[in-house]
């Protein structure tokens, strides 16, 4: 197992099931309502992913069908055709 730090510790154990969670740039709302401490990290990012849901403004990228279904497409590559993970959910 390989461990290193950067802004958040990364841990390599490939037998492992990982939860990935991404976002586009410049999607964040500027000010967010809620602060470390007071939630804790489970209700921190679920409000978090209510904001990203609810947001009106940033980038809309993926609210367009052509290219979210492209994004999609690519995650299903990689791991049906490519091999490089075994996708356990998608959603």
């Amino acid at each position: 197992m390989t461990l290193y730090r950067r802004r958040l510790p990364h841990i390599y154990e490939s037998t492992k099931p990982v939860f990935l969670t991404w976002r586009l740039h410049g999607s964040l709302p500027a000010n967010r309502p809620f602060h470390g401490g007071i939630l804790t990290s489970g209700q921190a990012f679920a409000a978090l992913d209510r904001l990203l849901d609810e947001s009106r403004a940033g980038p809309m990228y993926l609210r367009q069908g052509a290219l979210a279904e492209m994004v999609i497409e690519a995650i299903h590559y990689s791991a049906n055709v490519l091999g490089h993970y075994l996708l356990h959910a998608f959603g």
